[in-house]
């Protein structure tokens, strides 16, 4: 294959017979066998982009030669991030410092062995080089000795305390990456890790194929960068994903923990042969339904290979040191349970934990293929466990301290289940669902069932209200009305921030736009008759934030055009002889407001509570209007005003049932106008369960940065705390709202918070940070402080 690399390498002599132009040929030639073609032309852009950077030719060479063999580590999607790390990085040091950084990727490739890993080494180097660049050619010099004692988690810790502990001495800070003090070596040990999973990846997969007879994929997960701790096994698009390394255990060291962890994994792969349904189950039934299916593919594996049941039994059985464990009781119940299951000589204290094995153990033997053996057997569990014990939170049961079990998320089916398109979608796509919008004569002659199911083929969706054609005399209730679903988005999953740990669990919360129930849209225009005094400060408010366009200022000594009555001031000051006044120009600014704004209502259940805390049977109970009245009357008013103003914005509301099904509404869309339809949702609103209020932040904000605009702003109208039901520890929902906060500030998005809680004195600072916030002391103010803190933010 003949290339022209003249028009990439242009920095580089490619007479016939050159060195550089025999280097080339030789390493495309390489690359043309390992990549696709589209891994070909980011490979020949990468040189172009380093071409252009002007630091040598070493640097293009290096490249050149090393990337065939990183991609034949990590693969070629790869490509584009080092050529983006390189370009960032030749800022902050030395074309020969980057060069070497090249020079010893292919190492880290090795080492490192995934493509995310690598990818998170890329970010270490570039955090690295801001705060202490002189220590990345030393440590580019040890790189070697560094991987193979640390995980990216482990060189990451040691570079970072290293960096700050030599900030401003630059002598220090190259021995201590050189390897050549005291503290380096100290620190060196501190974060050396018990077992590098790169240096044992090929013992296990002969390992697994000698059990099964077939190759599994394997790949390390880096997830240990603030804690010595990694992720959990997990398995995703069919392969297996363990730690990059493990300590010893209680006595078992790293290999026989690694050995357990991915014979577990492959037996779900083997035995696990359709997902167990999540529906209508919570997360403490799914962590006992989870136990219950973990033994259950173990016992297959053993009833096949005997030795694997010693080897995982060995984690269930107490060691010496483990008698002044803290564990919580359900664990420990849960804990004895496994072990009672997988060991019929062992007796437990617990006479029902005795019988719960027995019987499972029987199944198990009669046939431990049975469908739902594991469901049924784990709800008649949670059922068992509620009468012995309180059940914790979901991060107690989530906390096995069992280092070799995944996360499950394997054996379950969501609406995002892996079974149905994680790598590939099993149904072609002739026989994919096909949705139709089409007019009511389409669906009246051509429709073949006006209900289609979930299941359908194809769904045509008639733009208007489709009414019995039968009784169409008589009835005035449409196909919809009477039993029509509602409309659901497609999941959006966010991260979330656990601050036990300092990291954010990836796609952790899922939320869901919905529709809420229309009302009569003459109840807002009810709303602005019935706060007339209020509607007319507003209008003060809308008069002087409008945008004045082109305005014409005087008085500069610098400007656009010529103030010609200053200028005859000024020469007949200079003729008398008098100091002349310079500023003789009009400077010409624009006015406009170039502002979006998203409304955010919280709607949880106590917002459906009457103001003054009254109760049913209370003296004027029945006129009290409700929070969530309130919060509709603020809304309108400040949507009537934003609207007159002319500023894109969009009201929505949030509510959750657990992190699930966090429900999203969207009362007004930023190029909705705001008319009848409009309002017409905003007067239905409905209180919904609990505020899980970093995920619904983070989906506003998301809507936003779609928005060209140079202003952006959040405004929350909240009347509690971040609070959700699978969630027992304040704390967590509030750290993680902070954080929402935060990440949105560093997408150029502002949030303010208005609450109601009188007591919101005590965490709403913590969150939304000093001068970001209002508490509204009378609840029945809030539709006159709501316009007055929107003018405040943004006049």
């Amino acid at each position: 294959m003949s290339v022209d690399f003249s028009e990439y390498v242009s920095c580089l002599e490619l007479e016939e017979g050159h060195e550089h132009r025999e280097a080339i040929d030789a390493a495309y030639h390489e690359a043309a066998r390992l990549m696709s073609p589209r891994g070909l032309q980011n490979y020949l852009e990468g040189m172009r982009a380093l071409c252009a950077l002007r630091r040598g030719a070493d640097l293009v060479l290096t490249y050149v030669e090393e990337m065939p063999l990183v991609a034949k580590e990590v693969g070629e999607d790869v490509i584009p991030d080092v050529v983006e790390s390189i370009m960032k990085l030749a800022s902050h040091t030395s074309g020969t410092v980057l060069a070497l950084i090249l020079a010893n990727l292919h190492l880290a490739a090795q080492r490192l062995g995934d493509t995310e890993v690598l990818r998170g080494y890329l970010k270490l180097l570039h955090q690295l080089a801001g705060k202490a660049p002189r220590g990345l050619r030393p440590m580019m010099e040890h790189l070697d000795e560094l991987l193979s004692k640390l995980t990216l988690g482990g060189l990451r810790r040691w570079a970072m305390w290293g960096a700050q502990a030599h900030q401003r001495d630059l002598d220090g800070q190259m021995a201590y990456f050189a390897l050549a003090t005291e503290s380096s070596r100290s620190v060196l040990q501190k974060e050396r890790r018990g077992t590098l999973f790169i240096d044992n990846q090929r013992k296990l997969n002969f390992y697994l194929r000698a059990l099964w007879g077939r190759a599994f994929l394997m790949r390390p997960t880096s997830g240990d960068y603030e804690t010595r701790q990694g992720l959990k096994p997990f398995i995703e698009d069919f392969q297996i994903h363990v730690p990059d390394a493990y300590d010893p255990h209680r006595g078992i060291d790293g290999i026989e923990i690694y050995r357990a962890a991915v014979a577990h994994a492959a037996a779900h792969m083997v035995y696990t042969t359709e997902p167990i349904s999540a529906e209508q189950l919570s997360q403490a039934q799914m962590r006992c339904i989870e136990l219950f299916e973990d033994v259950r593919i173990e016992y297959l594996a053993w009833s096949e290979f005997p030795g694997l049941r010693k080897l995982w039994l060995r984690f269930y059985e107490p060691a010496p040191e483990d008698r002044g464990e803290d564990i919580h009781e359900v664990m420990d119940l849960m804990m004895r349970t496994t072990r009672a299951i997988m060991d019929p000589d062992y007796r437990d204290p617990e006479t029902a934990i005795d019988e719960i094995a027995r019987d499972f153990r029987a199944k198990l033997e009669a046939d431990p293929r049975q469908k739902n053996l594991s469901w049924f057997a784990g709800i008649d569990f949670y059922n068992r466990l509620t009468e012995i014990a309180r059940i914790p939170s979901v991060r107690v049961l989530s906390d096995w301290p069992v280092p070799y079990r995944d996360d499950n998320c394997y054996i379950w089916e969501f609406s995002e289940n892996l079974f149905e398109s994680q790598g590939a979608d099993y149904l072609p796509a002739t026989q994919q669902q096909v949705r139709k919008y089409v007019s009511a004569i389409d669906m009246a002659n051509e429709v073949d069932c006006e209900l289609a199911g979930d299941d359908a083929q194809e769904v045509w969706i008639c733009a208007t209200e489709f009414f019995p054609y039968e009784d169409a005399g008589e009835a005035t209730v449409s196909y919809n009305a009477m039993w029509g679903k509602e409309p659901v988005s497609e999941p959006h999953h966010y991260d979330e921030w656990d601050y036990h740990v300092q990291l954010a669990r990836p796609d952790w919360t899922t939320v869901i736009e919905r529709r809420q129930p229309r009302g009569n849209p003459e109840l807002m225009d009810e709303i602005l008759e019935r706060h007339k005094p209020i509607a007319s400060r507003i209008r003060h408010l809308i008069d002087a934030l409008q945008p004045q366009g082109i305005v014409r200022k005087r008085g500069y000594e610098e400007g656009e055009e010529l103030d010609l009555n200053a200028a005859v001031r000024a020469m007949i000051d200079i003729r008398r002889g008098v100091m002349p006044d310079p500023r003789i120009n009009i400077r010409i600014t624009r006015h406009i407001r170039d502002l979006a704004i998203v409304l955010l209502l919280d709607l949880s259940e106590s917002t459906n509570e009457k103001v003054g805390g009254l109760k049913e049977g209370d003296p004027g109970y029945e006129e009290a209007p409700t929070i969530l009245d309130l919060t509709r009357e603020s809304a309108g008013l400040l949507a009537w005003a934003i609207d007159a103003i002319g500023d894109a914005f969009a009201v929505h509301g949030f509510a959750s049932d657990g992190r699930h099904d966090v429900q999203y509404y969207r009362f007004k869309d930023f190029e909705q106008r705001y008319d009848d339809e409009a309002k017409s949702h905003l007067a239905g609103m409905q209180g919904g369960p609990s505020t899980r209020m970093g995920a619904a932040l983070r989906h506003a904000g998301w809507h936003l940065t779609r928005q060209n605009a140079t202003k952006r702003l959040v405004l929350l109208v909240t009347d509690g705390e971040p609070a959700d039901i699978d969630e027992r520890d304040p704390q967590y929902l509030r750290h993680d709202t902070k954080k929402a906060v935060e990440d949105l500030a560093m997408q150029g998005i502002y949030t303010y918070c208005l609450t109601l809680d009188p007591k919101a004195d005590q965490y709403v600072a913590r969150i939304f940070g000093e001068n970001n916030y209002s508490i509204v002391d009378n609840v029945e103010r809030l539709p006159e402080r709501l316009p007055n803190v929107f003018a405040a933010l943004t006049s």
